[in-house]
């Protein structure tokens, strides 16, 4: 019943609001374990990512923050969240970043498919930052195949610190080609979760078009 709300009611509303033009989506596998690794720029990716992968069911490890803002704003995103199967996590801590680690393996081990943020937070000033390697070590332990995603235009729809989306801002979706990572099985495992995630922003940035900084991005969003 979720699913046919999501589908008929919601997605066609968030496609006239957001509208994003998609390339490559003939590019997302119909079924079996998938991360879909993309760029963050706006609060707004959260929403405009699962309606580019339709019909493609995907959660997110959300941050605990989400579910928690007050007022009637917060009421809706934690019902959207929340009906959507996402999961809220605390960042900041190492047993958070694990449990992180095997929510994320259970969703690709039921066949499910999930979206991953290897920059950890939004960027603000529309450059790429250097990929966290959570992203390596989930890819290492389900096997699951990586899906490289570019958001353009997000930052200006939603830009870092404003409550609410500018409707019908021009933003595109960029899917590339499923990676596969298995030549990676018997490397020492520090340096096979460096490589992979390497790789997966590589084809982030090509499909995005930021400038690279190659450092990781340690400035909380506002």
């Amino acid at each position: 019943m979720f699913d046919t709300f999501m589908h008929r009611v919601v997605a066609p509303i968030l496609w006239l609001l957001l509208h994003p033009r998609v390339e490559g989506a003939h590019n997302v596998p119909h079924t079996g374990p998938l991360i879909v690794a993309s760029n963050h720029l706006s609060f707004v990716d959260s929403f405009i990512i699962p309606l580019a992968l339709l019909p493609r069911r995907v959660t997110f490890i959300a941050k605990a923050e989400y579910f928690e803002q007050p007022g009637l704003r917060g009421r809706a995103l934690r019902w959207f969240f929340s009906s959507l199967g996402h999961v809220p996590i605390r960042r900041g801590t190492g047993r958070a970043a694990l449990g992180a680690l095997d929510q994320s393996v259970e969703i690709l081990e039921a066949g499910n498919a999930f979206v991953i943020y290897p920059e950890g937070t939004r960027s603000q000033d529309g450059r790429l930052y250097r990929g966290r390697t959570g992203l390596g070590a989930v890819v290492l332990r389900s096997g699951a195949a990586v899906l490289p995603v570019g958001v353009v235009g997000s930052d200006k729809m939603q830009p870092v610190g404003r409550s609410w989306p500018t409707p019908f801002a021009r933003v595109v979706v960029r899917i590339g080609e499923p990676m596969e990572f298995g030549q990676y099985a018997g490397d020492p495992p520090g340096r096979a979760r460096r490589e992979i995630t390497d790789e997966v922003v590589q084809a982030i940035q090509k499909l995005s078009g930021q400038e690279y900084t190659g450092t990781y991005n340690d400035r909380a969003p506002a």
